[in-house]
């Protein structure tokens, strides 16, 4: 059976668009061929993207490329409407990875829903952007023949905002790479050597824009006071409406102690994590959660918020805080400074929490998806030859 998974939001830019969605297409087009054998998986994506990422995939996945530079956003969402579904004819599923499907489609699709943040903040996107995916996220789960949500949290958030019988809906959540695990610390001291890291500080990973809630973890880590002596580094690529968070570090007296990296490619995040002695994710709303899966995983503990998808990620293996309460994150970290014993708890509890997600089992279990789509296809086409 063959099927088309569109991968125009596949990247190998040094941005924040190779982060979350980019990461879960990379690890479908990974995984894919060895769980399914028997599918015959078609990438779409542009000719740029091709180039530069053909070569890190398996053999067995077909690439048909574009020349629309599908890099651009107006133009990937153009193709993906206007050329796609003439482009998919041929297979017998289409998957459309990232909130929509080409509404045009002759064939099943499955759409997988990652969060539906623009509908809980819509303040936090522009204005384009947000009515974009409020207008075509709601069209593309009504067109598709299956959704998969990557958390309960977004199961349940997509059969409230837009009425889908919940049987129609498959929860997969993501994953991590089975190898990803901490750092050797002979390596890892090299790297923070190299580095010139401190040998504890404060972590957190993600793209700069307000959702993340960089402006409460500034106010929370300002309330430690200037004597608390381990820094912050803030790792990702700057996203998004994103000025007041760089401007709140200097109102707060912090440009010294709190730091930005800005892109880390994915190679490098896990020497990152495994360095940090406690890594915070205050994030107002996510559908998953993915670097805190990678923090438990590199046995880091983990502070996180206790809202959205991220209490079903963490379970019993983090300290779960009000984001909107920088007391309370404030009270979090200064307790696991000082405590040294419920670090290296969580840090255990973490590993194994982690250990129950992986990315062979979320394409198992999307492929075990296109099979029941496939086959209600063969079947509808069986009624109408009788």
């Amino acid at each position: 059976m063959r099927v088309g998974l569109l991968a125009s939001l596949l990247s190998r830019q040094a941005t924040y668009r190779r982060a979350g969605v980019s990461r879960y297409i990379e690890a479908l087009l990974q995984y894919l061929p060895g769980v399914a054998p028997d599918l015959e998986i078609i990438a779409y994506t542009s000719r740029t993207v091709w180039r530069a990422a053909r070569a890190e995939f398996p053999p067995a996945v077909a690439w048909r490329v574009t020349r629309w530079p599908t890099e651009r956003p107006s133009v990937r969402i153009a193709w993906e409407q206007l050329v796609a579904p003439w482009a998919t004819r041929d297979c017998a599923v289409i998957h459309g990875p990232v909130n929509v499907l080409p509404l045009a489609l002759a064939r099943p699709g499955v759409v997988t829903v990652h969060d539906l943040a623009f509908v809980h903040f819509p303040e936090h996107y522009p204005a384009a952007k947000r009515w974009y995916l409020r207008l075509l996220t709601g069209l593309s789960v009504r067109r598709a023949r299956r959704v998969i949500a990557v958390s309960e949290t977004t199961r349940r958030d997509v059969v409230r905002t837009y009425g889908i019988a919940p049987e129609r809906i498959s929860t997969i959540p993501n994953g991590i790479d089975a190898d990803w695990r901490r750092v050797d610390d002979v390596e890892l001291e090299r790297w923070r050597r190299q580095q010139g890291l401190p040998e504890r500080f404060l972590l957190f990973v993600g793209t700069v824009q307000p959702r993340k809630n960089l402006t409460t973890l500034l106010e929370a880590f300002a309330r430690l006071g200037p004597e608390f002596p381990w820094p912050l580094f803030v790792v990702g690529a700057a996203g998004w409406l994103d000025s007041p968070i760089y401007r709140r570090v200097e109102d707060l007296g912090l440009a010294r102690r709190v730091r930005f990296t800005g892109y880390v490619p994915p190679e490098e995040l896990r020497y990152w994590y495994s360095a940090a002695t406690i890594f915070i994710y205050p994030s107002l709303y996510e559908g998953f959660g993915l670097p805190l899966l990678e923090a438990m995983a590199c046995e880091t503990p983990v502070i996180t918020s206790n809202c959205s998808a991220l209490p079903e990620v963490a379970g019993d293996a983090a300290v779960l805080v009000e984001p909107t309460d920088p007391l309370a994150i404030a009270a979090a970290i200064q307790s696991l400074v000082m405590d040294e014993e419920r670090r290296r708890m969580l840090a255990q509890a973490g590993r194994e929490r982690a250990r129950q997600f992986t990315w062979e089992r979320t394409a198992r279990e999307t492929s075990a998806v296109y099979r029941t789509l496939g086959e209600q296809r063969s079947g509808e086409r069986g009624g109408e030859a009788v």
